[in-house]
């Protein structure tokens, strides 16, 4: 299941960036006391207690401005508010009740979201305890008094937040179908390929970049057992994004990689990998989902005896984060090679929930070890006491050692070199986490 998404809304100056930036730990919202700096919506993932969501920092709503800036402004906050499962409501005790923080609550009401309402500026709630009373006239619940600067009242803000949450333990009983989310930059044909292997025209295909605004869940059955095909929006580079619905498309195909099982990354043959395609490739790779790169329009390449071969290195230059993904080269026009599509997607399936035994897996470790002695700096060498698989989807494999610091990463790789070689883990990311012996027994 995806994260829930928290959109931070409210007019501008009311001090959302400041709030944003506290929440993320880190300043990626501009903080400015200027009215209408924030003018694009910025998301960063925030934990609080034992639930992990996405926040949506937006610019100011003006409802009645007809300032093309602050037009744009209303507009993407509205569609973060589509976009949000949750909505904070941020208002200034400094400037007091406005008609505007009236009309706005008006619109929250009409989003049918649930919504929390933030009283900002609040430094000393004894002396501006009145000032926060007032919002109550709003209409909209019980105002939470905090102080985006100061960094206090947030716990009782976000744990109001957290309560309209689905429920964890409802989400866990979801069924187990594989969730295949298809992913790219616009118009590489990822429509088109579920129209394929659908074998009917469930999504619209259009040559217009961006015709997919939102993620849309196919279910597809091939021999007896059923895909759930994700589509969603492309993804452009952020200096191309444009449009407001395209930025809500961006974080609602986060959010499909996030729920998915395997992600695959439709490339333009003809256009050639891009930087683009890696940073969505990224994406996946962080999350730690199975992961293929679909070579879309194959068939309109000129080609020689070396083609498939040149265009494999260079995304393997390009991904050399992600070295271990499985490559196909299709045509959604053709149908060319879309069957091993499946093939690829049981393949990364059966690889991300593979368990190793903890004795098979010290085996491998021990002739790893007698092959290539582990590193050793300052006459203190490493020593590696044994290993264990902890998790799958991904496999994440837990190593005791002597001494963290000694653990170097090229080590690392060529220990995960090892168990790739012994166990087919193909188009899946590998985890380790080095643990100190003497920390276990403590």
């Amino acid at each position: 299941m995806s994260k829930p998404i928290v959109a931070v809304v409210g007019r501008p100056n009311v001090g959302k960036s400041t709030f944003f930036n506290a929440l993320a730990g880190e300043k990626i919202s501009i903080v400015k006391d200027t009215p209408g700096v924030t003018r694009d919506r910025i998301y960063a993932d925030v934990s609080w207690l034992d639930r992990d969501f996405t926040v949506i920092d937006t610019g100011g709503i003006e409802p009645e401005s007809r300032d093309i800036i602050l037009s744009q402004m209303r507009e993407q906050a509205m569609i973060a508010m589509e976009t949000a499962d949750v909505i904070i409501f941020m208002t200034d005790a400094r400037q007091g009740l406005t008609d505007a923080d009236h009309e706005v609550a008006d619109m929250l009401r009409r989003s049918k979201k649930p919504v929390v309402l933030a009283v900002n500026k609040i430094d000393n709630f004894k002396k501006q305890e009145m000032d926060v009373y007032e919002f109550y006239n709003l209409g909209l619940g019980e105002p939470y008094p905090i102080s985006s600067e100061g960094k206090s009242g947030f716990g009782d803000l976000l744990d109001a937040v957290i309560s309209h949450f689905p429920d964890m333990n409802a989400a866990e009983e979801e069924d187990d179908t594989p969730k295949i989310a298809v992913v790219g930059k616009p118009n590489v044909g990822k429509s088109s390929i579920i129209n394929r292997l659908t074998g009917q025209n469930r999504v619209i295909v259009s040559d217009i970049a961006g015709t997919t605004r939102d993620a849309i869940d196919t279910v597809v059955r091939r021999r007896d057992r059923e895909y759930v095909f994700i589509d969603t929006a492309g993804l452009r580079r952020k200096s191309r994004v444009t449009e407001d619905i395209e930025r809500y498309s961006t974080i609602r195909t986060v959010s499909a990689i996030e729920r998915c099982d395997v992600a695959v990354v439709v490339i333009d043959a003809v256009e050639g990998i891009t930087e683009q395609d890696a940073k969505i490739a990224g994406i996946a790779h962080n999350e730690g989902k199975g992961l293929i790169i679909a070579v879309n329009k194959w068939d309109a390449v000129s080609k020689t005896d070396h083609t498939m071969k040149e265009f494999t290195d260079k995304i393997h230059s390009t991904l050399s984060f992600a070295y271990y993904a499985e490559i196909i080269f299709i045509s959604a026009l053709t149908g060319q090679r879309l069957p091993k599509l499946f093939e690829s997607i049981d393949r990364v399936l059966s690889a991300s929930t593979l368990r190793i035994q903890t004795g098979v897996l010290n085996e491998i470790l021990t002739d790893a070890m007698a092959m290539q002695q582990p590193p050793s700096d300052k006459g203190r060498r490493l020593k590696i006491y044994y290993m264990t698989q902890a998790a799958v989807k991904p496999p994440t494999f837990v190593i005791f050692v002597n001494d963290k610091k000694l653990m170097h990463f090229s080590y690392t790789r060529y220990l995960e070199n090892q168990i790739r070689e012994a166990f087919d883990y193909a188009g899946t990311s590998i985890r380790f986490i080095v643990r100190e012996k003497e920390d276990k027994e403590k």
